[in-house]
């Protein structure tokens, strides 16, 4: 089914994978104001929705997402009023907040450029698919911004360290698919036209398994960041004994008796 009052487009599959594809390949799927609070609101939105348990974001044409549209955008802002501009950015991170906080996987295709607001969606999402000939650019000190938006400088450092963070967000230079995925950057290396497939695959394993199971640990990566040793012990051992009565740890149990394949309904 595809959803058509979003400025992308949004099919979910009778598999259970919804597939998020930016749609403006004549600006390199550049984001425009609607699309960040469309963006913001479906993130929360698909914590509740029934139909949907793991995301593929990709994007139409050459490019993943080159960011920030400059005609709608940044025109626009030069002449908003202070709070204007301050609850535009506050919707920006809150996109990320969001694709964080879903309990759901949420998979990134990407190929071409993934730059600006587009490289930190990338890098929200659990995992990112890349085609040998792709990039990511975190460009905001390139155009005078501060590098550290909608949550780069908590996530990036967090995935790759804070040295190599750093060179990326104060020089804003481009770093190619091999790099990424020597440094942690990117989850999957796969060749040209490929990136789309293989999150498909990777998000339909995901929507076949226990998910509650990978909602909690989605959950506990992501709370677990700011804890010292003893709190992340204390909410593992919480969380694990919460799932240990559950249904699909349960039917793990069952379908090893009886020699079959577990059917996990994510309860």
């Amino acid at each position: 089914m595809t959803d058509t009052t979003f400025d992308f487009r949004f099919d979910i599959g009778d598999d259970g994978v919804a597939v998020l594809t930016l749609d403006r390949p004549e600006r390199l799927n550049a984001l425009t104001f609607a699309i960040y609070g469309q963006l913001e609101r479906l993130f929360a939105d698909l914590e509740t929705d029934p139909r949907v348990r793991a995301i593929v974001i990709t994007g139409a044409g050459r490019g993943f997402c080159s960011g920030g549209d400059v005609d709608d955008i940044i025109g626009a802002l030069l002449n908003a009023a202070p709070h204007q501009t301050l609850a535009f950015t506050r919707m920006t991170g809150a996109v990320v907040r969001n694709m964080l906080r879903l309990s759901k996987p949420i998979v990134a295709a990407i190929h071409g450029v993934a730059a600006g607001a587009g490289a930190v969606i990338a890098l929200a999402s659990d995992l990112r698919v890349m085609t040998r000939d792709a990039s990511f650019a975190f460009l905001f000190t390139r155009v005078g911004l501060t590098g550290a938006d909608m949550g780069a400088a908590w996530l990036l450092p967090r995935m790759i360290g804070h040295g190599r963070a750093a060179e990326l967000l104060l020089l804003g230079d481009k770093i190619g698919a091999e790099d990424c995925h020597r440094v942690g950057l990117a989850s999957r290396l796969v060749d040209p036209g490929a990136a789309l497939d293989t999150a498909l695959e990777l998000a339909r394993r995901f929507a076949r398994g226990p998910g509650l199971a990978l909602g909690m640990t989605k959950r506990l990566l992501v709370n677990e960041w700011p804890m010292d040793l003893d709190a992340a012990i204390e909410q593992e051992a919480q969380a694990q004994a919460l799932l240990l009565r559950c249904h699909d740890h349960r039917e793990f149990h069952t379908a090893w008796s009886e020699r079959r394949e577990p059917r996990f309904e994510g309860r």
